[in-house]
């Protein structure tokens, strides 16, 4: 388990706080059970931060006729919705949620070329809000495979999330199951997929990225 790079800065800053509490503890002379307070809680902000950032190695075979998923999380959306960023027609809506517990590493979900990448600046409503997808901070991309097949998926803030990272840009080649990008403290990623495609997964699924086939195309 390797500790990801985006977490280093938020590491450095909650150490520095902690030895600098600790300290002034130990320098007033504190009671001993405030101590122990900021002792314990000193543990739980670092362990907290290096879950967090966490990033487990994934191995993948791509595979132009599955589409994986592109983080941890659960399912909390399989609708018929129009799409009318890229598409601007009726497409099939996979959307995985990320609590702050999960990886966050987001993953390619296809191989292929990156055919359209935009950022868009936003709100940062609840992931589960209705207009995230379309009011929140988010990013869209659009990979085409080696058979012609273009999909959507998009990353989106969510009320925590406060900065989303990506690692691709239009023309780029990207592999099925490496990382595309990253998104601190909790969100989502909307994934849209031709009509007529099979969907592997349910609503309720708890879901692994570059591991749980979503979908067939």
């Amino acid at each position: 388990m390797k500790f990801h790079k985006e977490g280093y800065t938020s590491l450095a800053i909650v150490v520095l706080v902690v030895l600098i509490i600790n300290a002034l503890a130990d320098y007033y002379n504190a009671p001993d059970y405030l101590k122990w307070f900021l002792y314990l809680l000193s543990a739980f902000l670092v362990i907290t931060i290096l879950q967090f950032f966490r990033s487990p190695s994934k191995q993948t075979t791509p595979d132009d006729r599955i589409v994986l998923c592109p983080a941890d999380g659960k399912v909390v959306v399989i609708e018929e919705t129009e799409e009318t960023e890229y598409f601007q027609d009726r497409r099939i809506q996979v959307s995985i949620f990320m609590s702050p517990i999960n990886v966050h590493v987001n993953r390619n979900p296809i191989s292929g070329i990156v055919t359209y990448f935009k950022y868009h600046p936003g709100k940062f409503l609840v992931a589960w809000h209705p207009k995230s997808s379309t009011d929140n901070e988010r990013t869209t991309v659009v990979v085409k495979n080696a058979n012609g097949i273009e999909v959507l998926f998009r990353q989106i803030a969510g009320a925590m999330a406060r900065r989303i990272v990506w690692y691709v840009k239009e023309e780029d080649q990207v592999t099925q199951g490496e990382e595309f990008g990253f998104i601190k403290f909790g969100s989502r990623v909307d994934l849209f997929l031709p009509l007529g495609t099979k969907i592997d997964v349910n609503i309720g699924d708890k879901v692994t990225g570059a591991k749980t086939i979503i979908a067939r195309i």
